[in-house]
């Protein structure tokens, strides 16, 4: 058990608490935790690195940790309608096929290995800023004007695109009927 590991838990008992501030409309306790989980995402990466601490479980445990957050807030946004709904089932769906995608690739014996891809990595960061500037016009009573409208509409575009790009990749993978990963 590496200290990147037990930050990267610590952020996934976070969850529950975000959650939880949200649903009472606690906002300055909902940005915090939400604060809180991306420095402590970052903080964890940083150690990993550069103490040469990574590991297996780290690999699983991270993105899992991110998505769930990520996930868990889009969906309260959506709930409460500071979220368009379609935003919240095109983000959950395309995080849901991925993992059956996989699932069923190993399930079928031609195991596939998910490297996130540059699309992917830009759709996480526009959902990350959005859910941030929602929480905090929420929490802080800041008016953001168009930007949030923007990047909705980003977001949509690169879900999307993102969804496409690991679904071709997996076919591609699929067909040839070879191990292999999915990257850029």
């Amino acid at each position: 058990m590496t200290v990147p590991n037990l930050i990267t838990i610590l952020r996934l008992l976070l969850v529950p608490g975000v959650v939880l501030a949200m649903l009472q409309a606690r906002w300055e306790w909902a940005f915090a935790g939400f604060l809180v989980a991306g420095v402590s995402d970052a903080v964890d990466g940083f150690i990993a690195r550069q103490f040469n601490q990574r590991s297996q479980l780290g690999a699983y445990l991270d993105p899992i940790a991110d998505k769930t957050l990520l996930v868990s807030v889009f969906v309260v946004l959506g709930y409460i309608g500071e979220l368009p709904l379609w935003l919240v089932i095109a983000a959950v769906s395309r995080d849901g096929l991925i993992v059956c995608a996989v699932l069923l690739s190993t399930i079928i014996g031609n195991p596939v290995e998910m490297k996130p891809l540059l699309v992917s990595k830009v759709n996480t960061a526009v959902q990350i800023l959005l859910a941030c500037i929602v929480l905090a016009e929420l929490a802080f009573g800041m008016g953001f004007g168009p930007l949030r409208l923007l990047l909705i509409i980003l977001s949509g575009l690169l879900t999307v695109a993102s969804a496409a790009a690991y679904l071709l990749g997996w076919l591609k993978h699929m067909s040839c009927n070879g191990k292999g990963t999915i990257q850029n």
